[in-house]
């Protein structure tokens, strides 16, 4: 799996390379790049994508349901269904992934009317702490929020 990074000012191949743990030629193979010079401050490259902190990835096998999913996997069906975006009812297939939430963090998903004290509140913890933990905070409906345990 992949993701895009955005180049920022100082970047370096060998810097890039060194934060998603691959080679510089790795990185200038999968991005066609001819000359280290092209890259430059707000250019997109594709990297790795890197391992996700807050969730694992199952790849759905015949005859699983989000419910068999959730009990093997100890998490509430109703979280599960929400951070992957599917009603609980939604048909599941084969070869078909989708994130577990890992254990150890709290999970919020945004409301409308949703304010940063509702949210605070929710996971009983700071503001700061809050925004720590999480890189942007929107309260737009269906924003995931995550704060460790």
């Amino acid at each position: 799996m992949f993701d895009t990074y955005l180049v920022k000012k100082g970047d370096t191949l060998d810097s890039i390379s060194r934060k998603y743990n691959v080679s510089k030629s790795y990185l200038i193979d999968i991005n066609n790049i001819f000359f280290e010079d092209d890259i430059k401050e707000g250019r997109e490259l594709i990297v790795p994508k890197v391992e996700d902190v807050y969730f694992d990835t199952y790849v759905i096998e015949k005859g699983d349901t989000l419910y068999a999913i959730s009990r093997r996997y100890n998490v509430n069906p109703e979280l599960l269904s929400a951070v992957n975006g599917i009603n609980k009812e939604d048909y599941i297939y084969p070869g078909q992934k989708i994130m577990i939430p890992k254990s150890g963090y709290s999970y919020y998903i945004t409301a409308d009317g949703d304010t940063l004290d509702i949210v605070k509140n929710a996971f009983n913890t700071t503001y700061d702490k809050l925004l720590d933990e999480n890189k942007t905070v929107y309260l737009m409906p269906e924003q995931l929020i995550v704060l460790k345990k």
